[in-house]
């Protein structure tokens, strides 16, 4: 039984749901700054050379702009759709490029399809996560946000929280201790 109530939308997803709806440059501009490095690292992790993944970041930024109105909330947040785009842009270059596909990007054509068990189990894992969040002491769930979520560095914490680093560093401890003990039924 699928849970009636409909999912949060992340900031990222309404920036794209305002470039979409309104063609909202401001938008966009919030987008870029966030996905631009995000993106740019994933590909060169998967080996491509720093100009290169520039490149297909702006190929990537153009194509969200350009398609905003293929968006659909309801079947992905946007970084879902962003990093799908991202990763067929980065195999039209290796196929451009004429090399062979690393095993990683080889998607079996039932690998395509969209399983509904499988978004079914994801949309469940996601609801026990959001309540295991939920469940974390207030200043816990806060740096877990901010070192997971916000891809904030432990110094980068301290120097927004002006708390110590050993502080820190405990609190993403024990909240990640009572995630696992939470979530251990989870695959």
């Amino acid at each position: 039984m699928t849970d009636p109530t409909p999912r949060p939308l992340s900031l990222q997803t309404v920036w794209l749901l305002e470039v979409r709806d309104n063609r909202s440059r401001a938008a966009f501009a919030q987008l870029f700054d966030f996905y631009a490095p995000r993106l740019k690292g994933m590909l060169m992790r998967a080996g491509m050379r720093s100009n290169q993944a520039e490149d297909v970041v702006q190929e990537v930024m153009l194509s969200i702009w350009r398609k905003a109105d293929q968006f659909d909330p309801a079947r992905a947040q946007a970084s879902a759709w962003i990093y799908r785009i991202a990763r067929n842009r980065q195999i039209d270059m290796i196929r451009r490029e004429n090399r062979p596909l690393p095993d990683a990007l080889i998607l079996d054509e039932e690998d395509s399809i969209d399983d509904a068990g499988q978004v079914l189990a994801l949309d469940q894992e996601g609801a026990q996560l959001r309540a295991a969040l939920a469940r974390l002491a207030p200043e816990q769930r806060a740096v877990i946000e901010q070192a997971y979520m916000g891809e904030l560095s432990h110094s980068e914490i301290t120097a927004q929280t002006g708390l110590p680093l050993g502080t820190i560093k405990s609190r993403i401890r024990l909240a990640l201790d009572r995630l696992r003990h939470d979530l251990r039924d989870l695959r």
